[in-house]
């Protein structure tokens, strides 16, 4: 199957096919997601889909309100923990997001209905032909950015906003010659072509 480019391994082929740019609305999921983005910073997506499932493990599935209660013995177990990438920052960010995405849940009723109100509530479709027609952020993300990073979120930067968007589904970024761009669609756009 053609598809974009970028999926290399088994693990980001299947990752590619089923789960990336597809509509993401589950608070929970949405979390686990921002803070996997996060954990990438430096590194390649591949390492951090690795190392999805230890992190699951670790992290109490993403469950934010535990996660915000982690103290520091908790914070060292994490940090022997081979199974995950052991950034200090990088973990008590995730403590620190978890405490702000309580905060924006709180006030806005989810996380969901926080985040999609940067793209309209609607994914947006784009039409690239090439990975180099990409950006690596966009006015959107560095909205989106800046607003988290004024809550208090850290590992929350434009590049790693649009990364977070496009697996979120928030943006179609699939090729146009990749068969996931039409697929995610909305139909309306899919009779047109």
């Amino acid at each position: 199957m053609p598809r974009c480019p970028w999926p290399k391994t088994e693990l980001d082929i299947a990752y590619h096919d089923t789960e990336w740019g597809v509509p993401l609305h589950d608070d929970r999921a949405l979390f686990e997601l921002l803070i996997l983005e996060g954990a990438q910073a430096g590194l390649s997506w591949s390492t951090v889909l690795k190392k999805r499932g230890n992190y699951r493990a670790a992290f109490d599935n993403f469950d934010a309100k535990k996660i915000a209660r982690y103290d520091a013995a908790k914070v060292a177990e994490l940090l022997a923990n081979p199974g995950i990438i052991r950034n200090r920052l990088k973990v008590a960010a995730t403590i620190q997001n978890a405490q702000a995405f309580l905060a924006v849940q709180k006030e806005c009723g989810s996380f969901d209905a926080y985040l999609w109100r940067f793209v309209g509530g609607k994914p947006i479709q784009n039409a690239r032909r090439e990975m180099k027609d990409v950006p690596a952020r966009t006015p959107e993300s560095d909205a989106m950015s800046k607003d988290l990073l004024k809550r208090g979120f850290k590992f929350a930067g434009s590049t790693i906003c649009y990364a977070f968007m496009q697996a979120s589904g928030m943006v179609n970024d699939h090729l146009t010659d990749c068969p996931r761009h039409r697929e995610l669609a909305p139909v309306e756009s899919r009779r047109q072509a």
